[in-house]
């Protein structure tokens, strides 16, 4: 099924070893051909054999089952339909409407094979109100989408073709494959003669899968907890203990000629034609959103929710939507560690606006880049930000103030006060899925020693969502994969996990890396229902 539910909470037990696959790759006449991928020989990223045919079988998708040598075999969202079962002629809330999907390619042909990136949801532009569809593929070119009618009034349904089955298959071989796509720069600066410093800029990337090449020309530094090994071309007039900064670099483009067509902005993130005429939903008795509070353990349906007059309502639990004095309250003598990329700083910016007696600490650090510091006198709250480790794609910034996740819970005490929100997704993206397995394995380890020393600790991750771009560099197919590493990892034990997925991808705001502040602030009032249960 092609969504996933907008959280995820249980409680278990600790992981081991596996390892992940890396892909086949092969080319026919310049043309893609898809490959099955195959285990990893030498990929340690931490998890069971058992629990790793658990995520293989959460990350499985259908791939082409033909070499694809011609854009005209590919699917054509033009030529693509959908339509709705059983069509009644009244619907009322709480009823569900089933949609057939036909994937069709640019001969107008039905396709005989799955894979295509399908995502669905029920709207209305009037009532600012929309809920997503799960999406079930046949695995034979046709699709079956499933929608709750959550509100009274008008709905109508929207089918986009975010990537054919044969651009997902490329996307799987980049994401399996142990190349980068990105490349950063390391600064390099030690004291010179006259009292002049010495400077060097060379670039730097993860270190996964490679031979230790530092005896050639490289720098090779690796953290002793995590197990990360980062490297960086070896400075010409610098030893390597003079790195000193670190920014984003350029990417790197692995597609060939052909591949690169089937990107095409024709081709991608297209909405299908079908029947979109505008339903009326009737009232009834039915009561869709969730009346008890929120707390671990509790099952999760799909969907996780719904927008009404931009507002969320959730089907898991009763979530309440907070004021700024409902928040002081909640947030009253709580210490909150919030670490990640710049998605989880816009929660710390949000709560910055929100609650005017929060007031940002002067800590001598970039505003942007951090780390950052807020504090509420009255009510002693201290809220903490700070970007996750390397890698990571942010303007120059300090070397020192680069600490990994998993060290950085390390060093808390926990108890039931401390409220630790984790994200990491968007700056991991560029590198192999096997790294993202291993950097999500060494914070799960840290998390489950946390929660033994202090059981009452709150413990939040929010996933990956939807963005802007739809290339083979980042795109929402990777972010769905690292949502289900991250989602499965987690799954057996006593956290909070927040697939924000879902609400950006059924939102009418123009999708971002960066969701819009209305659905930021519907995301804050879940994590506080969490927090504070209502």
């Amino acid at each position: 099924m092609l969504f996933m539910v907008v959280w995820y909470i249980g409680e278990g037990k600790q992981c081991k070893t596996f390892s992940l696959p890396s892909p086949l790759n092969s080319h026919h006449n310049g043309k893609y051909v898809s490959t099955e991928s195959t285990p990893s020989e030498s990929a340690d990223t931490g998890f069971s054999p058992e629990e790793w045919a658990r995520m293989l079988k959460a990350l499985d998708w259908p791939t082409p089952d033909q070499p694809i040598t011609d854009i005209a075999m590919t699917t054509c969202p033009a030529c693509s339909t959908f339509s709705i079962l059983g069509q009644k002629e009244k619907y009322r809330v709480g009823d569900e409407l089933y949609v057939h999907i036909v994937a069709k390619d640019h001969n107008n042909t039905a396709k005989r094979y799955g894979g295509d990136f399908f995502l669905t949801k029920l709207y209305s532009s009037e009532l600012k109100a929309s809920v997503v569809g799960e999406v079930l593929d046949h695995r034979n070119g046709s699709y079956s989408a499933r929608f709750l009618l959550p509100w009274e009034g008008e709905a109508q349904v929207a089918v986009r073709l975010v990537h054919s089955s044969e651009v997902v298959q490329i996307l799987k071989k980049c994401l399996n494959s142990n190349s980068m796509r990105r490349f950063y720069y390391g600064y390099f600066e030690a004291p010179g003669p006259n009292g002049k410093r010495i400077k060097e800029t060379v670039t730097c990337n993860v270190k996964w899968g490679q031979a230790d090449n530092s005896s050639t020309g490289t720098c090779i530094y690796r953290d002793p907890r995590t197990g990360d090994e980062w490297q960086c071309k070896k400075p010409k007039k610098l030893s390597c203990d003079a790195w000193v900064y670190h920014r984003g670099g350029g990417y790197r483009n692995p597609l060939t000629t052909f591949e690169k067509k089937l990107f095409n902005g024709a081709l991608t993130n297209k909405g299908i034609k079908g029947d979109n005429r505008i339903l009326n939903v009737l009232p009834s008795n039915v009561r869709i959103g969730a009346t008890e509070k929120c707390k671990p353990g509790m099952p999760t349906p799909v969907p996780a929710g719904f927008y009404l007059e931009d507002v969320w309502t959730s089907r898991v639990c009763n979530i309440h939507h907070f004021k700024s004095a409902d928040m002081e309250k909640c947030l009253k003598n709580k210490l909150i560690y919030m670490m990640g990329d710049s998605t989880t700083r816009q929660w710390f910016e949000f709560f910055e606006t929100i609650i005017p007696s929060l007031k940002r600490v002067n800590i001598h650090t970039d505003k942007k880049l951090g780390p950052l510091m807020a504090i509420h006198m009255k009510n002693n709250i201290v809220l903490n930000w700070r970007a996750h480790g390397l890698p990571l794609s942010f303007a120059k910034m300090a070397v020192a103030d680069l600490h990994y996740i998993s060290n950085e819970i390390d060093g808390m005490a926990g108890g039931r006060d401390t409220i630790i929100v984790f994200d990491i997704f968007a700056h991991v993206v560029f590198h192999p899925l096997t790294f993202y397995a291993h950097r999500v394995s060494r914070i799960r380890q840290s998390v489950i020693a946390l929660l033994k020393r202090a059981p009452e600790t709150k413990v939040i991750i929010k996933s990956g969502n939807t963005r802007e771009t739809k290339d083979v560099i980042a795109n929402d197919w990777y972010y769905m994969q690292q949502n289900i590493i991250m989602k499965e990892a987690f799954r057996d034990l006593p956290v909070i996990y927040m697939d924000i997925f879902q609400m950006t991808s059924c939102h009418y705001a123009k999708e971002d890396v960066h969701p819009a502040p209305v659905i930021v602030a519907n995301a804050i009032d879940i994590f506080l229902s969490f927090v504070c249960p209502v």
